[in-house]
């Protein structure tokens, strides 16, 4: 059976390559969901992931007669949005590790803000482990934006190092190098301000969130402490590898709490935003 698929798919991708486009939407439709989860992540603006996309569509579109399938053409195509993506992303500054507790201030100090939570919270169910995807997402951009792409491709979408290297056009060591760095940040970030998995940890939105929102769901908080092994106190790498799991199984954009958690990141976009802003207007 996968033989034949593959044929199939040979197929289609010599008809595209022959510049037969409906061929290649129904390839590039295969892995569309997961494109547009990929860079919702590190764009957190859901009208730019639509632009981006249709852009990278376009390109690939024009490009196709040059692709030489020295990559599967997944690859070749999230090479084309990354590339797209880091040019919006890098001359931006990268977000601070307490952006959670920034925004928990700026909504409590903002009445409208709160009133569009709760109106949002009223028809979108809310769920703990769908906040814990939202805070690995947050927490990851305040990596260098290379560590970032790195970290997302290889644990999230798992991609394989040397379709990454292909893709930030890198060598395989250098991937494997900032991948390293990569995770030893976000663990050290996660074990020092999460609650979850330190009683000492600075930041406990999921649980209050979760009992401001959802509050006939507060044993989710057990079973998320469970499910990250705080009990246990199971090594960190471990505990990054489970929510990197749980980030991978969770589509950001179809999710049921998509709707909360886009205000969630609506509001990280215009704390992080005015700090940057501040920033500029100091040294200029």
């Amino acid at each position: 059976m996968q033989a034949i698929r593959n044929s199939m798919d040979r197929q289609l991708l010599q008809k595209a390559i022959n510049g037969d486009t409906k061929a290649f939407h129904t390839l590039y439709a295969e892995f569309e969901p997961q494109l547009k989860s990929y860079l919702y992540r590190l764009l957190l603006d859901k009208n730019d992931i639509n632009d981006l996309v249709q852009d990278t569509f376009a390109r690939a579109i024009d490009k196709l007669a040059s692709y030489q399938e020295k990559s599967s053409l997944k690859t070749w195509v999230f090479k084309i949005a990354t590339r797209l993506a880091y040019d919006r992303l890098r001359d931006k500054a990268r977000w601070s590790v307490t952006v959670l507790d920034k925004c928990k201030d700026f909504a409590h100090g903002n009445e409208s803000l709160l009133a569009n939570l709760k109106h949002t919270s009223a028809y979108s169910r809310y769920d703990i482990m769908e906040h814990i995807d939202c805070c690995f997402t947050c927490m990851s951009k305040t990596l260098p934006l290379e560590q970032q792409l790195v970290l997302m491709l290889k644990d999230v979408y798992e991609f394989k190092v040397k379709e990454i290297a292909s893709i930030i056009n890198k060598s395989v060591p250098a991937v494997k190098h900032i991948l390293r760095f990569g995770r030893q940040s976000m663990i050290r970030i996660f074990d020092n301000r999460c609650s979850l998995i330190n009683k000492k940890g600075a930041c406990h939105q999921c649980s209050e969130l979760n009992g401001w929102l959802n509050p006939a769901q507060k044993k989710q908080e057990d079973v998320a402490r469970k499910a990250l092994n705080a009990e246990n106190r199971v090594n960190n790498e471990h505990l990054l590898k489970l929510r990197e799991a749980l980030v991978r199984s969770i589509d950001p954009l179809n999710m049921e709490g998509a709707d909360l958690q886009d205000v969630f990141i609506q509001i990280g976009r215009k704390v992080e935003g005015e700090i940057e802003k501040m920033s500029y207007e100091r040294e200029n």
